[in-house]
């Protein structure tokens, strides 16, 4: 059994409806962060993401790999954001450190506990693009997290709008960049978008698989995925309909996410936000 201040995750991975995550189309990722000009911000602009390959040099994926590893194996005693994978929990205290990193689900808030991961998340190359994407505005970090998709055991993040989990208020610009630290493919959980559905507004969620938009309204909707190599990002609005599915494959899928909200904004709106993003009181089902 794991230990008791281990934090492992309630649900374990479930088998969901393939026609959740229908391929529509495959995005095509820009060559690197110069490539951020005013057409590709415009085509952010319409369609709530960008794909960008080399986003991350080589050098600074490694040194991203190897500040997840330090932080999961204990390097920092501090440190407590690591979340395993439920379906890990019987064996836990009995992994290897290299086993007990492809149990891992999730770390979060960690950039003030490793350097490495602290500079990429605080550097001027991706600060700068998320200014780029919310027209000027200087960016602060608020969020910052990995998520893993073990080989086989990696659960699935259901369809959501990320604002649905914020309290800033509705039309606070927010920047997600997700960026794979392996290949991350169709068959290990890349991310799948619905392109130019930001534009529709805050959609209800519910708490079913997770906070999550209702099923009905995905299944066999296209969409599109977004594979990714090392290094490469992907930059969305934090009203962009998006999830991943589960991870059947023998490959892990590690990713940095980062969010970023102009300065000065403030998470003060939880009332409004359920509002628009809650199931209660509206005259909907799901």
């Amino acid at each position: 059994m794991a230990e008791a201040s281990t934090l492992i995750e309630q649900a374990v991975a479930e088998e969901h409806a393939p026609e959740l995550y229908t391929l529509g189309a495959v995005a095509t990722p820009l060559n690197g962060l110069g490539a951020l000009d005013d057409a590709a911000v415009a085509r952010y602009r319409a369609d709530g993401f960008l794909a960008v390959a080399n986003a991350l040099s080589p050098e600074e994926v490694e040194a991203a790999r190897a500040g997840l590893t330090a932080l999961t194996l204990g390097a920092n005693p501090d440190f407590k954001g690591v979340l395993f994978e439920a379906a890990a929990r019987e064996r836990l205290s009995d992994l290897s450190g290299p086993e007990r990193e492809l149990a891992v689900r999730k770390l979060f808030s960690f950039v003030n506990f490793d350097a490495r991961l602290g500079r990429l998340a605080n550097g001027h190359a991706l600060q700068a693009a998320a200014s780029k994407l919310m027209g000027g505005a200087e960016p602060k970090l608020f969020q910052d997290m990995a998520l893993v998709k073990p080989p086989k055991i990696g659960r699935e993040k259901p369809w959501h709008q990320d604002c649905a989990y914020f309290n800033f208020a509705q039309g606070t610009p927010v920047v997600g960049i997700w960026i794979a630290l392996d290949e991350a493919t169709i068959e290990n959980g890349c991310m799948f978008v619905l392109p130019g559905a930001h534009r529709d507004g805050p959609r209800i969620h519910w708490k079913r698989r997770d906070w999550q938009l209702c099923d009905r309204e995905m299944l066999c909707v296209p969409a599109t995925a977004v594979p990714l190599p090392p290094g490469g990002a992907l930059f969305f609005d934090g009203l962009l309909p998006h999830g991943t599915p589960v991870n059947k494959s023998g490959k892990r899928r590690r990713a940095l996410q980062y969010h970023y909200a102009p300065a000065g904004a403030v998470q003060d709106a939880k009332e409004e936000r359920l509002k628009l993003f809650g199931s209660e009181g509206k005259d909907v089902t799901c």
